[in-house]
Parts: C-alpha cells; sequence; structure tokens
C-alpha cells in the first residue's frame, strides 16, 4: 500500500512538545504560538500570522474578517474543497463559481471578469494540489474593481509564483496544517495578512470575541477556533525544515513524472513556466478515449 502521506516527525518536534508539557503550557497559550505564527508569516512574505485550529476556520475568520453584507459575492473556483463554500455561505453570502483549468486544476482567471456584479466583493483563488493559480491577472482584476482577494493556500506549502511565496499574495491568505499536508500540526490552520485590521478582528474571531478589559461581556459571537501550544510546537519545528520537506515533495513529483511519461492515455500534472509546483497531491487523469489503455491502467 502507497500512503497519501506521511508526516515527518522529527527531534524537535518531540523536544518541543515535551517542553510543553514540562513547562505545563499545553493549551492556547505558550511561546510557540508566537514563535509558529511568525515564522511562517516570515517565510511567506507576510507581516501577521494568526493559528487556528483548523484550514476551515482560517477560511471562515477570513471571510469574517472582510464584513460583507448578506448578498454579497465572492467568486471561487468550481473545483476544490466544501470548506471554501461554506465559510461563504455560512455569512449568508453567494459564491460565484468560475471553472477550472484542465492542466494545472486552478481556477481560469480568464473567466472572473464576466463573473463580476455589482454584489462582488472579493475573489477566493485556491492553489490546487501543489500549482499556484495564475495570480498576476487575478490582482490586476481585483484591484481594477475594488475587490479583495482571500488566498487559499492550504496544498501549496513553499510553492511560487514568479519567484513569490503563495500564500503572500492575498489580502487574506489561509492555511491548512492537517496531517497529509507538507507540513503539519496534526490539525490546525493560519490566516496571514498585512493587514492591521485584518489581523486584530482575525485574533478576535478565534477566540471568542472575548474584550479586553470586559472579557465575558460580548457586543458580537466569535469562535473557539484555537491552536494549542503543543500543536504549535510541533508547526514551529516543521517550518524550520520546510525547505526539506519541499525539496523531498519535488523529488517525489518528478520520479512518477518520470516513470509515467510515455504511458498512454493519462495526463499528468503540470508545471507552468512561471510556477514552482510542489506536488502535493500527484494528480492523474485517464483519457477514457484510449479506450482499453486507460481500462488497463486503472485497473
Amino acid at each position: 500500500m502507497i500512503l497519501v502521506n506521511e508526516p515527518v516527525i522529527g527531534l524537535n518536534e518531540t523536544r518541543y512538545v515535551l517542553d510543553c508539557l514540562q513547562t505545563g503550557w499545553v493549551s492556547s497559550a505558550g511561546a510557540y504560538i508566537e514563535k509558529f505564527e511568525q515564522q511562517w508569516a516570515s517565510y511567506c512574505g507576510m507581516r501577521y500570522g494568526i493559528a487556528v485550529s483548523n484550514g476551515t476556520a482560517a477560511l471562515q475568520i477570513a471571510v469574517g474578517c472582510l464584513q460583507l453584507e448578506q448578498g454579497d459575492e465572492v467568486i471561487m473556483p468550481s473545483f476544490t474543497i466544501i470548506s471554501c463554500i461554506q465559510a461563504i455561505t455560512y455569512y449568508g453570502l453567494k459564491p460565484v463559481l468560475v471553472d477550472c483549468e484542465p492542466d494545472t486544476w486552478c481556477m481560469d482567471v480568464t473567466q472572473i471578469e464576466a463573473k463580476i456584479t455589482k454584489r462582488t466583493r472579493a475573489i477566493m483563488p485556491v492553489h490546487m494540489y501543489g500549482h499556484p493559480v495564475d495570480m498576476d491577472p487575478l490582482i490586476e482584476l481585483a484591484n481594477r474593481h475594488g475587490l479583495k482577494i482571500i488566498e487559499d493556500a492550504a496544498e501549496v506549502h513553499g510553492g511560487e509564483y514568479k519567484g513569490r511565496k503563495c500564500g503572500g499574495m492575498g489580502d487574506i491568505s489561509c492555511f491548512s496544517f492537517f496531517a497529509n499536508k507538507i507540513i503539519t500540526t496534526g490539525e490546525g490552520g493560519m490566516l496571514l495578512t498585512n493587514n492591521d485590521a485584518y489581523a486584530d478582528r482575525a485574533r478576535k474571531l478565534r477566540n471568542l470575541c472575548f474584550e479586553p478589559g470586559r472579557r465575558f461581556v460580548h457586543r458580537e459571537l466569535g469562535f473557539n477556533y484555537r491552536l494549542t501550544n503543543m500543536q504549535a510546537a510541533i508547526g514551529l519545528a516543521q517550518v524550520e525544515k520546510i525547505e526539506q520537506l519541499v525539496q523531498r515533495k519535488i523529488e517525489i513529483g518528478q520520479y512518477y513524472l518520470n516513470k509515467l511519461k510515455d504511458l498512454p492515455g493519462i495526463q499528468l500534472p503540470v508545471e507552468r513556466e512561471w510556477a514552482k509546483n510542489v506536488y502535493w497531491m500527484f494528480g492523474i487523469i485517464l483519457d477514457e478515449s484510449t479506450g482499453e489503455n486507460a481500462e488497463s491502467f486503472a485497473k
């Protein structure tokens, strides 16, 4: 059996978690949380990191930071996890779908402008399976129409677009650190932003919207989406070896490409000239038109 992914857990992960246990900082406060947030934000080229309980929570808080009105529209790809849609519909917003490119599986940015209406407020690009979305035309379009960008980078740790780290190009970006991701905290996620107000609001929303000074007086509802210090300790150790983990993913992807390149009846992952594909998932499309070859491969 070939596993989808095995977490690479080393000595520092064990040492940092043991430090949490020995010092008693096992819940949602502690030095490792801030260190993890700072180092991941810095790696991606953003100012602020806000660690949360999972990638779905990151998306939900990211949409909440925009404070949109019910009925407002968010443009997103037709091919992605349900978490993206749920983050939009939770607030009474309308998801507007665009199709995806057949080779990168990322949203086709040429379809976005035709979907923009007077109620459009944001675009949610999703970098799929380790390959980046074509961000420059999307950013230009968003700037021209006054739209915000929520960048879903859950599957593209270490990936790059024209030399820029994925997760470092949106108004807000979101990551997942689930067990099958390139770096993991078991469960966990993070928002990144350069915007002071978004960072403050994200911290508030993840922590039940407690008010400073009068903690249990709530002016609005938030969520218990906190990450634990123990999870952050694992995440910090993972970030310390991110380049090693990314390079290994790329090596595995290249191995599959070389071994399968001459096999008829399949479409393999691509890497655009402006992209650094980290091959988080190696997706293969079978070409039914080849008949027996595709059927044989599927078996």
